[in-house]
């Protein structure tokens, strides 16, 4: 291998982003310590457009610019959210992964300023979240609280939470960790209160399929268990060719005899139809895994449910 002099990497601009990229660069430059890295903030259409994700591209408006830099060799790695790399459609022709980091937490939290949790607020309250996959859940679980529009990286968020635009806030936890903000955490919410998004907590590293230097320099910061679970996880949503105004939720775990499963959910937008699926792998390689649970989805009537949601 001839390791690289320098890496250029390449994310989105936003202050959780480049965080996400001081983390990257933290730990290459230990695996590494010879070579150097330079950062090349991009800002995507996801971050300049406010309005729905459906509008744009769905999740791809925070993926295009960034992958475009990398193809045009603007850069020579990439660094991703999992839950932002849309799961419908491959990866850009020439590109792949080089690895996935490993998993920070995947629950969300719930950020009230007058302290309550979830189930103390009252009827009416105005929660901040575009996320249709959260939007459902509350329904389902709290049809009295009222969901409104909020896009923004989260310290914007904070500041439409601060100006009065909603009365609390729902984030992920990695994402309040990442720029140092757990301070404002009112509630954890486990994954039975909210199943969180496929690829929830990973960082994915991204380079152009020919650049093997990168490659073999950037591949030692994979952690496998990662790798197994992101990969069953997105074998799911590709198999139920979910878009962005699906509500889909699931995640893999692997418990401490190194045995992998998958748990997953369909919902219907207004919450009251929950699709479930739970599977172990036992011999199933991780792909299988995300297929068998999607198919075990399909045949509860995910096709048909997904397909009937406009975008």
């Amino acid at each position: 291998m001839s390791a690289p002099e320098l890496i250029r990497i390449v994310s989105r601009d936003s202050p959780m982003a480049l965080a996400q990229v001081e983390r990257v660069r933290s730990e290459l430059a230990a695996l590494h310590p010879g070579i150097a890295t330079e950062v090349v903030p991009v800002k995507t259409t996801g971050d300049r457009w406010m309005g729905a994700l459906s509008q744009v591209e769905g999740k791809g408006a925070f993926t295009k610019e960034v992958d475009a830099a990398l193809l045009a060799g603007e850069a020579d790695l990439a660094v991703h959210c999992v839950k932002d790399i849309p799961g419908d459609r491959p990866l850009p022709a020439g590109t792949t992964f080089a690895a996935f980091l490993e998993r920070d937490d995947v629950r969300d939290a719930l950020i009230d300023p007058g302290g309550r949790t979830l189930d103390e607020l009252p009827a009416g309250t105005r929660i901040g979240t575009s996320s249709v996959r959260r939007i459902a859940q509350l329904a389902a679980s709290h049809p009295h609280l009222q969901c409104v529009p909020m896009r923004g990286n989260a310290n914007r968020r904070m500041e439409k939470l601060a100006a009065g635009e909603a009365d609390a806030l729902l984030l992920a936890v990695s994402g309040l960790e990442r720029i140092g903000r757990t301070d404002v955490i009112t509630q954890i919410l486990s994954v039975e209160e909210m199943c969180p998004p496929i690829g929830a907590g990973v960082l994915a590293l991204q380079c152009r399929e020919d650049d093997t230097d990168t490659i073999d320099a950037v591949s030692g910061l994979g952690h496998p268990q990662t790798f197994q679970e992101t990969t069953a996880e997105r074998m799911l949503l590709h198999v139920l060719q979910g878009h962005c105004n699906s509500p889909i939720a699931g995640y893999a775990t692997t418990d401490r005899r190194g045995e992998l499963s998958l748990r997953a959910c369909v919902f219907t937008p207004d919450g009251k139809t929950v699709l479930n699926a739970h599977e172990w792998a036992g011999p199933l390689t991780p792909e299988t895994l995300g297929t068998s649970v999607a198919v075990a989805l399909l045949r509860q009537g995910a096709r048909e449910l997904i397909d009937g949601i406009p975008h």
